[in-house]
């Protein structure tokens, strides 16, 4: 099989964690398909909210996390075809003109539910008239233009949920185009999942409805019909939908905090499955592991502490030579011993700046008034050759000297080389500091 997905992003506003998490399921699932495929369709049939620059920022943060496709083109430049389809469904009776207002349907919705029925659609457009169109029309009024459902129940065995069944006699005829000439998203799609001969449609499962009324218009298009697969959505670690606060959860921001991709994307690859949330070091690896069957039905919860514990220990594993060109720009040196070193007391790869700082930069060591003579005494003892042993005999005769230990002897010492509380093993952080500047940090002096 060389199943061909896509993702539908609008450039409507930027994207978010839950644009990439759906982009990303269709990404791990076609990419481990031989000749598998992965289309960017630019949904900007809605022209006047679409940009060119949120188009292009959706396109610079899929690649800054690696979900590269194979093909892109743009909903806007394909009116024509979706012409046709229309017209196609109005010669097949399945496309017809409603005149209500939305005032009108709104008063007809609240009418229904008083009597306890469901709020559908009651079909009257469907008895008028040509005369009584053209009153309509003559009065100002623009159709906007509803597939006619079925009535019938549309089944599909899906990816995530299993067998579906949606009873369209229970939904309302879905507008297709609106009173301005405008698509509204459901025929573009289809139509474009026809062309681009799309095997699976993996979403979120707020489409679930749609999808047994989009099933209808591929059935009366054409004779493809590809695949469903829809996943729970995202919410907090609270379990409260994550729908307000979608905007600060935008990439370019979480990129700007200083994340990694490959964070970003272990932690949402794995919430909501069977999987433990784990650091992963590859997109190979996130291919490799994923299922449909391992997704739950619970909705996935997304913690940004979560986020970060994930980007902490990410780094903790990555190899120098991966992060070597981005220190290097920095002006981060030191080297693999200092990346080594370090690592492991990180969060983001930005913190290695401070530590540098602290390491080879200039500093006065932070010494207190009780400490200071222990601090010279120590310094004048250090040896000029600093070895791998040296912190631990260099302490051990401290020790013997003044009696101190444990943390009094340490701390002192910590505190005026690195101006730290905590941090990496302190025999390594000595030998990356040399004998002549760690005396004088231990002297006060700026070293």
């Amino acid at each position: 099989m060389k199943p061909i997905v896509r993702f539908a992003p609008s450039p409507t506003g930027k994207l978010h964690v839950g644009n990439v998490r759906t982009a990303l399921i269709n990404w791990l699932f076609v990419r481990a398909f031989d000749g598998g495929k992965i289309i960017l369709r630019i949904d900007d049939t809605d022209t006047e909210r679409s940009t060119q620059a949120y188009e292009d920022g959706i396109k610079e943060d899929l690649t800054w996390l690696g979900l590269t496709w194979d093909s892109t083109f743009n909903q806007s430049k394909r009116f024509d075809i979706y012409d046709e389809a229309a017209d196609k469904l109005r010669d097949m009776g399945l496309l017809y003109a409603c005149y209500e207002t939305s005032e009108e349907l709104d008063r007809q919705r609240k009418l229904l539910r008083v009597q306890g029925k469901p709020p559908v659609y009651n079909r009257a457009a469907l008895d008028l008239s040509d005369d009584d169109k053209q009153k309509l029309e003559d009065e100002g009024r623009k159709p906007h233009w509803r597939f006619k459902l079925s009535g019938e129940v549309v089944t599909w065995i899906d990816l995530v949920r299993g067998e579906q069944r949606i009873d369209t006699s229970s939904l309302s005829d879905p507008v297709l185009i609106r009173a301005d000439g405008s698509y509204l998203y459901t025929l573009p799609s289809v139509v474009d999942d026809i062309d681009a001969e799309i095997t699976h449609v993996v979403r979120g499962e707020d489409h679930v409805t749609n999808s047994g009324a989009q099933i209808e218009i591929f059935r009366a298009l054409s004779d493809h019909l590809p695949s469903f697969g829809h996943t729970p959505l995202l919410v907090g670690k609270d379990g409260k939908s994550l729908s307000k606060r979608l905007g600060s959860l935008s990439m370019d921001q979480l990129r700007d905090q200083g994340l990694e991709p490959m964070a970003v994307t272990s932690l949402l690859g794995k919430i909501g499955t069977s999987d433990p949330v784990e650091a992963r070091q590859s997109l190979k690896q996130l291919i490799e592991e994923f299922g449909f069957s391992k997704i739950g039905r619970a909705p996935a919860r997304f913690d940004e502490d979560e986020l970060a514990l994930v980007n902490a220990r990410l780094l903790h594993d990555t190899p120098y030579a991966d992060v070597k060109d981005r220190l290097d720009a920095w002006g981060v040196g030191g080297g693999e011993d200092f990346w080594t070193l370090i690592r492991a007391n990180i969060e983001k790869l930005n913190d290695t700046a401070s530590w540098s700082t602290a390491i080879f930069a200039p500093m006065v060591g932070q010494i207190e008034d009780e400490d200071a003579d222990f601090c010279k005494s120590a310094a004048d003892q250090l040896p000029d050759d600093i070895s791998d042993e040296t912190w631990s005999n260099w302490t051990s005769a401290l020790k013997a000297e003044t009696g101190r230990k444990g943390k009094s002897l340490f701390m002192p010492l910590r505190r005026a080389l690195t101006g730290r509380n905590r941090g990496p093993e302190m025999g390594a952080i000595l030998k990356l500091l040399g004998s002549e500047r760690a005396r004088k940090r231990l002297r006060g002096e700026a070293g």
